[in-house]
């Protein structure tokens, strides 16, 4: 089989990679070695992403927006606070239409996401999806990419894009390092429906031991819950019975969203970090999780991968119109420096944030508070943050402005 670019990793990053390139007319397979009958499961298992503004753009560039804005819950607002302090930090975007409430952006269940995407891969024409298949041999040399597939398919191809995610074999097997280390926090993850509606606004709570943060989600009176604890504790909450562990959420949002009642399965995961000084070798590009892996303090994991799809769209459909390989060093070197500032800054920022809200003690909580307090009056510092919040900064690629390439 031949295609224009190998994907490995068939995820949300994977394959909104394949369907923007196939918008474009690049041909690609993907391959995934999960099972779609799991991924695709009705069952809600408490994990959202919140897919910022200018990826939302995107989506819509693509066609994907129609199919998830019925499931979608817009962020209208996001409240900030160290600790259950009264006063917050709060982020309201400006719609640029009169009479248009704007949002910071989308809240949505994974689970759906994954349905959308591999509905429009199944009815795409330009991509072939893979799953249950896992590639067992791949050579990149300067001629092109060859890889054999576990079921004994061989596929060639110009450029290879891993898009494994943080355990990335490929990245490893090209001997791209990694700076990494752990928080030593677990992040708990589920979703609850409470007494009084969110109003479409996210609140964010910093304790010492992490960020407690509600999302609001479809209906207004059902919010995701991405809770950090100390790995320490992280066994005996997720111990609690549903009663138990309700009463503690109530507790710790301080009663912002009222009564609690456990809508879907905890779960859990260690989260550290890892960044990828450079993630280009001979014809292959890293992108989402293999590339980076940030704290989930700010909500900008998945986003910074999908502002990686919109990069490597633009600089390979660019590239095609001035006739060069996909697989070109000066293509992986444009893509290369057109990512690193960004995700080194995003990854620096959540990484400090991580440390700075982590302090403990009096003196530190008062030094933050001020902080707050400065962001909150002055406003060309607070739109800086509300832009990088909704992906909008720096140079953006077409598709993060709604634009095709």
């Amino acid at each position: 089989m031949k295609t224009d670019i190998l994907i490995l990793g068939g995820g949300l990053v994977g394959l909104t990679l394949a369907l923007a390139l196939n918008k474009a007319g690049i041909s690609t397979i993907v391959v995934d070695p999960l099972d779609p009958a799991t991924q695709l499961d009705t069952g809600f298992d408490g994990r959202v992403s919140a897919i910022a503004s200018a990826p939302w753009n995107m989506f819509q560039a693509i066609g994907l927006a129609e199919a998830l804005r019925p499931h979608a819950c817009p962020i209208r607002r996001i409240e900030v606070r160290d600790g259950l302090q009264k006063d917050c930090l709060d982020f309201t975007p400006e719609s640029d239409n009169p009479g248009e409430q704007a949002a910071v952006g989308m809240m949505l269940e994974n689970r759906v996401l994954r349905e959308v995407l591999h509905a429009a891969a199944a009815g795409a024409e330009h991509q072939v999806l893979r799953s249950n298949t896992k590639a067992t041999d791949v050579v990149r040399d300067e001629s092109g990419v060859t890889a054999t597939l576990s079921d004994g398919t061989q596929v060639q191809a110009r450029l290879l894009v891993a898009a494994e995610g943080r355990g990335s074999p490929t990245r490893e097997a090209a001997g791209l390092t990694m700076a990494r280390w752990s928080y030593n926090h677990t992040a708990i993850v589920t979703a609850l429906t409470h007494t009084v509606p969110h109003n479409n606004v996210a609140h964010e709570i910093f304790y010492p031991a992490g960020p407690f943060a509600l999302l609001p989600m479809n209906p207004g009176t059902r919010s995701a819950l991405v809770w950090t604890v100390d790995t320490k504790d992280a066994a005996g909450v997720l111990a609690l019975n549903e009663t138990a562990f309700a009463a503690e959420v109530g507790k710790r949002s301080g009663g912002l969203l009222g009564d609690f009642t456990v809508a879907a399965p905890r779960s859990s995961y260690p989260l550290s970090f890892q960044h990828a000084a450079t993630v280009t070798a001979l014809r292959l590009v890293l992108v989402g999780d293999a590339a980076h892996g940030v704290h989930p303090i700010a909500g900008q994991g998945v986003n910074l991968g999908f502002r990686d799809v919109a990069t490597l769209v633009e600089v390979l459909v660019e590239g095609a119109r001035l006739g060069l390989d996909f697989g070109d060093a000066q293509l992986l070197a444009r893509y290369q420096r057109w990512r690193s500032l960004d995700t080194l800054m995003v990854a620096g920022a959540t990484d400090t944030l991580t440390w700075l809200y982590g302090v403990p003690g009096r003196g530190a909580r008062s030094i933050r508070r001020f902080g707050m307090r400065a962001i909150q009056r002055i406003t060309p510092l607070k739109n800086r943050l509300m832009a990088e919040a909704r992906g909008e900064s720096g140079a953006l690629p077409k598709l993060l402005m709604g634009e095709l390439v």
